[in-house]
């Protein structure tokens, strides 16, 4: 008999809502998480933003996880009183092709069943955010702002309360399927062995590296790593804004957009840095160059060209797992025995935006898989 039922690796917000969601259908499982805290890695690192769904191919995981996973979310944070508001936001236009791409978002979004968008004239994104400067806008009410540490705290109460462990300083380093159950090897300072019916790779930026540690998972089904930096900057003085506000998509992002935190301090970002290719995850730099303010700006004055100057300063940086490189799109991976061909395995690849608000929608789906 198995140690436990169910092994998830990375204690990220989504490795801890898969274990959460596994729990929670009586399994008995175990967290192992390298870090020293849960949630240092992608989870600790990005703007706290619950996404409407708007910008996601329809049918795709991304647009299923992140209507679905939004939807939920919302309910959970009310139960347990976690901090968040539905604060909304503005997708704003300043020329005729940006207000053809949010024409295009609102299509988008109306198809993926998201709830309440419009599309404002320039009068009425005036009306609703004075400072900024539009030719147009579309509405996203839906949209909000939480407090994810807390989240992340409110799923380890879950995990824990259902008799599951979370052990921190405990990288796996190697996994062996059998008949029945992984053998599980960690590392760490008191390096031990385990089994596991079921096991689930949410290490994040590290998940390819821990799928190869995994026997009898095919090279061919482990991506390359490709990261993309995301840099923020914080406003100094009064935010301006109520909403978030974003300008139209980019390349590899949503562009440099305002978001609001729950204390309202206003930081904008993220930009899009990419990462050299043959960079390991523990030789990321997360250090943000003061000079990319100067992009910063520009960008920025764009839609609010009354940002002062002098008035941003470097705030911190995010790192996404990307499955493609500059100008690509993937869509998440969840990878189940029907891709790999190993009974009781899921690993999770090029989980970037919309993860976290995605995340008990991926904690269903990975519960489903291995039901």
């Amino acid at each position: 008999m198995a140690d436990f039922d169910a092994a998830v690796i990375g204690a990220g917000a989504v490795g801890l809502a898969c274990a959460a969601k596994l729990s929670q259908r009586g399994q008995s499982v175990l967290v192992l998480e390298a870090a020293a805290h849960p949630g240092e890695g992608i989870s600790a690192r990005n703007s706290e933003v619950i996404h409407a769904g708007l910008y996601y191919p329809t049918g795709s995981l991304k647009h299923r996880m992140c209507v679905s996973g939004r939807r939920q979310l919302y309910g959970f944070l009310e139960a347990r009183g976690i901090a968040c508001a539905k604060c909304g936001k503005v997708v704003v236009a300043t020329s005729e092709a940006e207000q053809e791409k949010i024409e295009a978002l609102l299509v988008q979004g109306q198809t993926n069943g998201v709830e309440g968008l419009r599309l404002l004239s320039a009068s009425e994104v005036a009306g609703l955010e004075p400072e900024v400067q539009a030719t147009a806008g579309l509405s996203s009410p839906e949209t909000g702002i939480f407090d994810s540490h807390q989240y992340m705290f409110a799923l380890i109460a879950i995990i824990e309360g259902a008799g599951g462990h979370v052990a921190l300083r405990t990288p796996l380093a190697g996994a062996t399927p059998g008949r029945g159950a992984f053998t599980l090897a960690t590392g760490g300072a008191e390096p031990m062995q385990l089994s596991a019916t079921r096991l689930v790779n949410s290490a994040g930026l590290s998940a390819p590296d821990v799928a190869r540690k995994i026997e009898g998972v095919a090279m061919e089904w482990v991506p390359e790593h490709r990261f993309a930096k995301g840099n923020y900057f914080r406003l100094s003085g009064r935010a301006p804004f109520r909403r978030l506000v974003y300008p139209a998509p980019v390349d590899g992002g949503l562009g440099v957009h305002a978001t609001i935190d729950l204390a309202g301090n206003l930081r904008f970002g993220p930009d899009v840095e990419w990462i050299p290719e043959g960079i390991r995850p523990e030789d990321l730099d997360y250090a943000v160059a003061p000079a990319r303010g100067d992009s910063f700006y520009a960008a920025i004055r764009r839609y609010w060209p009354g940002l002062p100057e002098g008035a941003l300063s470097p705030d911190y940086s995010g790192i996404r797992p990307k499955l493609t490189g500059p100008g690509g799109t993937a869509d998440f991976r969840i990878d189940g025995p029907e891709v790999h061909g190993l009974p009781g395995l899921v690993n999770l690849f090029g989980i970037e935006s919309p993860g976290l608000t995605s995340s008990l929608a991926i904690g269903d789906e990975v519960a489903r898989i291995l039901h």
